[in-house]
């Protein structure tokens, strides 16, 4: 559907998504209803069905799309530029505010509660998100090599994946907990690690 509609299409489209999720939010994803986001978007249920054929389950997991795209937006400009560790200090803070602005509650997580992870495209949108995040890491640890910053011999998809790991497993006792310290405590640790391999450059 989204690769068949004109820009007006495409532009209802999102403007219907981003107020879902701003109802989903606001509401739980449990609590909100269509009736819900008709109101917020002021669309119509022919409008509604229109653009997402499939119900309530389509629009969710076009929802956690965007709420998966916006994990990764929120951390740019940073994410996108890892080629100093002045950038890499400044992403550290940037994924930390994000974070403890967030709380206790996860959208992302909530909506894959409700769809189930073998709902139609929502495995994917996992998958994809964690490519990217982990590309963008591995991408700016790349540069650090390049620059003479780490070792030529650092194994960049091994480090990129378990700072990635240890940033989600940070995050998952932030929404445990509402306490960001191990998010904290593992994004130092991963970024010290990296330094501390960059420290033996000669």
């Amino acid at each position: 559907m989204p690769g068949q509609l004109t820009a007006k299409g495409k532009a209802t489209r999102n403007r219907i998504v981003e107020g879902a999720a701003a109802v989903l939010r606001e509401k739980g994803v449990a609590s909100a209803t269509l009736d819900d986001v008709m109101a917020r978007t002021r669309t119509s249920k022919s409008q509604l069905f229109h653009y997402f054929p499939a119900g309530k389950d389509e629009l969710l997991v076009a929802v956690a799309q965007f709420e998966a795209d916006q994990i990764l937006e929120d951390q740019q400009p940073y994410l996108s530029c890892l080629d100093s560790w002045e950038a890499w200090a400044r992403w550290r803070d940037t994924v930390i505010k994000r974070y403890e602005a967030q709380g206790d509650a996860c959208p992302l997580g909530s909506l894959f509660q409700q769809i189930g992870r073998s709902t139609p495209g929502a495995r994917a949108i996992m998958i994809e998100l964690t490519r990217q995040w982990q590309g963008s890491l591995a991408a700016g640890i790349r540069s650090l090599q390049a620059s003479g910053r780490l070792p030529a011999d650092v194994d960049v998809e091994s480090r990129s994946a378990a700072l990635l790991a240890a940033i989600q497993g940070g995050v998952s006792i932030l929404l445990a907990t509402g306490r960001s310290d191990h998010l904290r405590a593992a994004l130092d640790q991963g970024i010290a690690d990296l330094r501390r391999e960059g420290s033996t450059v000669t």
